[in-house]
Formats: structure tokens, C-alpha cells, sequence
């Protein structure tokens, strides 16, 4: 242990909370600011002085009160590497946050500090190894209470957690464009999906996703695809490699997915776990995936995958599916849906358009992604106490 720093458990710290309440349907655009467990994921960093959403007093009185100081955790995720994402929020005006979040109060460390602590490498190899659960991951307070962390003296702590405010900074500026540049993606993707742009969508011709899609349903029956080429779908990253322990081991069920084709899971569709594959060659899927493709000629699949991500998509999922206690959407539930479709070539135009702004976009990520692993980098180094700081001795 280096001088000066201490090991120390959660739960020695500071007390955990439970959050609760607030559903989507409590949002509203003014109110109590609230902070949503997704949002820890999908909108801040480390550190947050500000809040983007908010509910009506009467839903706040149903959450948690957070406080300037308070590290909010993540409580559920899809993956347990994600699991478990703290945030230190230090806004000075009061609060709530929702379900699926656990909060650690009163722990007498630099917040900012801490949070960053908490989503180093070798802390977040603690808490994926305390996640429980294959579709969904969860992580409790009294796991949480377990995991270790090293702490050098507060004025080292603050030190450091002002040096990683300038990535932190930078970080935020880029997210904050590529904010921008996802809304005017949007508007424009739906002025020329549903034809709004140029009016030209009068003319367009109805048609059920089923008559332009087909399902696929190949097995890996000879087993010539191995594990590595076992993938899973996220609502954030898409197709992405699954873990090996949840991978069965008869791979000759799995379902083999082709380039340019969908695969989501009929439990999970409603959230957003929907994807093409954009890799060379053919992947394997989980054998309860629902797997189908874009026939030629008659729906170019970028085009698709542009619809996909459109309110009239996420209404349509949320609003049909079969089952009483969780909704399934399978193949013939999405072959109903109805949509307005130009002719081929011009669908092959509008994605082309497309793609371009998104391309926009995932510039902007790879530079956020750049600076990210500078951080973590960094953080590597201060965290560790491999590089030190200087404080100043107060006079």
C-alpha cells in the first residue's frame, strides 16, 4: 500500500440506498430533476452536475432523494462488464433517482474522485464478477458493499479528480454535439422515411413488412461456425461477441446470421434489442433470436435499419407482441406491421443519405471513444498511485 493511502470496502464508507419509482410514463418536461439507472449508461460520464429529465412533485415523492455527493449505481444492465456504472452527482439543487439504482451516501471521500475510482478497470473486474443474471445483469447493495477501493488523502483525491475534469470536459463537449448531430438526424430521417420531405410519400405504396422481409431459421447443424462467432444483441452496441460463459455448449442449434440481416430477441425487441449485422461473413445467434432479412429488390436493408430507429417503429413494438406477463414480439407479430414504401431505387437514395449523416455521427464517437481510453489511461495512473501529484501544503 502506498503512504499515505488506505484500503477500504463500501460498505465501511458510507450507508446504500435503495432508488425507486419513475416510470417512462412520469417524464415530463418540467418538474423535479431526476435521474433514470438508463441514463447513468446512455447519457452522463463519471460526474454530473446537471440532470436532463424530470417528473411532476407528486411522482418525486414516490423516488429517492439523492444529494450533492451521493455515488448513484447502476443497479441492472445487459452486460456484466456494464454492470454496476456509478456516477457522483454534484449538483447543488435536489433530486430524485428512480428504480434499478443503488446509492452510497455519507462516504466522506471527494465524490468526483470516487466515481472514477469505481469505473476503473479493476473495480468494475470486481462487480462483474458480483453480477447476477444471463439475459439481464443485476447488482445489490449488499454486493456492492463488498467491493475494494484504495484512497490516497482527501487533497490527493481532489487533486486527481481535477486533472481527469479536463478529459471530463472534453468528453462532454463532444457528446453534447454529437447530441445535436443524432436530432437533426432524426428530423431529417423522418422527413424522408415517411415522405414529409418533398411531400413525395403520397404517392408511396402501403405494404405489411412481410411481404419485403422473410424469417430465417438455418441452423448450425453441421457445426462448421464456432464460438468465437457466437454474438448477442444490445440496444446500444448492436451486434456484439457474447460472453463465454453464456454460451451453451451444443452450438448446433444456434441460428446462422447472415451479412445485412436482423436478429433481435422476441423478449427484449421492445427496448430497442434489435440489430443488423454489418460484419463480412455470417455470425451465430442465440437459437431464441428471431432472425430475418430484407428480400432484394424489394427493401434495401439500410433502409430498414433506418425505419427501425424511428418513433412509428417503437410505437408499432410497444404496442403489439403477444404474452400476458412479458411481452414476445415474433416474426409474424412484426410481419404486420404496415408502412408507406417508395420504389427500390429511391429507398437505396434515401439511404444513402443516411448513412452519410450517420457516418457524421460515428466520427464524433470514435473521437469520444479516443479520448475515453485516454482517460482510462490516466486513470490508470493516478488511480494506482503510479504516477503521484503534487498538493500543495496549505499555509
Amino acid at each position: 500500500m502506498l503512504d499515505g493511502w488506505t484500503r477500504a470496502q463500501l460498505g465501511n464508507l458510507g450507508t446504500f440506498h435503495k432508488g425507486k419509482g419513475i416510470t417512462k410514463s412520469d417524464l415530463s418536461d418540467h418538474g423535479v430533476p431526476c435521474l433514470r439507472y438508463a441514463e447513468i449508461y446512455t447519457t452522463f460520464g463519471d460526474v454530473t452536475s446537471r440532470l436532463k429529465s424530470f417528473v411532476p412533485i407528486g411522482s418525486a415523492s414516490e423516488a429517492t432523494s439523492i444529494k450533492y455527493g451521493d455515488i448513484i449505481f447502476a443497479a441492472s444492465g445487459e452486460t456484466a462488464e456494464d454492470i454496476g456504472k456509478a456516477i457522483a452527482f454534484v449538483g447543488r439543487f435536489d433530486a430524485v433517482a428512480g428504480g434499478d439504482t443503488v446509492i452510497l451516501r455519507d462516504h466522506g471521500q471527494d465524490p468526483s474522485f470516487l466515481a472514477h475510482v469505481l469505473n476503473s478497470h479493476s473495480v468494475v473486474r470486481q462487480k462483474s464478477r458480483l453480477g447476477k443474471g444471463q439475459s439481464i445483469v443485476h447488482i445489490h447493495a449488499s454486493d456492492l458493499a463488498g467491493v475494494t477501493v484504495d484512497l490516497p488523502p482527501l487533497p490527493e483525491q481532489r487533486k486527481i479528480a481535477e486533472i481527469l475534469r479536463t478529459w471530463d470536459e472534453a468528453i462532454e463537449k463532444l457528446e453534447a454535439l454529437r447530441s445535436v448531430k443524432e436530432k437533426l438526424y432524426s428530423a431529417l430521417a423522418d422527413g424522408l422515411i415517411f415522405g414529409t420531405i418533398g411531400n413525395d410519400g403520397c404517392a408511396w405504396k402501403l405494404r405489411r413488412l412481410g411481404e419485403v422481409t422473410r424469417e430465417l431459421t438455418q441452423r448450425n447443424n453441421d457445426g462448421k461456425l464456432g464460438r468465437e462467432l457466437v454474438m448477442g444483441v444490445t440496444n446500444s452496441r448492436g451486434i456484439v461477441p457474447m460472453r463465454e460463459q453464456t454460451i451453451g455448449s451444443n452450438l448446433t442449434r444456434y441460428k446462422i446470421l447472415p451479412p445485412k440481416a436482423f436478429a433481435y430477441n422476441p423478449m427484449r425487441i421492445n427496448v430497442g434489442s434489435i440489430a443488423m449485422l454489418r460484419l463480412p461473413s455470417a455470425v451465430l445467434v442465440s437459437p431464441d433470436y428471431v432472425l430475418f432479412e430484407c428480400i432484394p429488390g424489394k427493401l434495401d436493408p439500410d433502409y430498414l435499419d433506418h425505419l427501425r430507429q424511428s418513433h412509428f417503429w417503437g410505437h408499432y413494438i410497444n404496442a403489439g407482441g403477444s404474452g400476458s406477463v412479458r411481452m414476445r414480439t415474433y416474426y409474424d407479430d412484426l410481419a404486420a406491421l404496415k408502412m408507406k414504401l417508395p420504389d427500390f431505387e429511391d429507398q437505396q437514395k434515401i439511404s444513402a443519405i443516411l448513412n452519410t449523416a450517420q457516418a457524421e455521427i460515428g466520427l464524433l464517437v470514435s473521437e469520444i471513444e479516443t479520448l475515453t481510453r485516454q482517460k482510462r489511461g490516466l486513470m490508470q495512473k493516478l488511480l494506482t498511485g503510479e504516477w503521484r501529484v503534487q498538493v500543495e501544503e496549505a499555509a
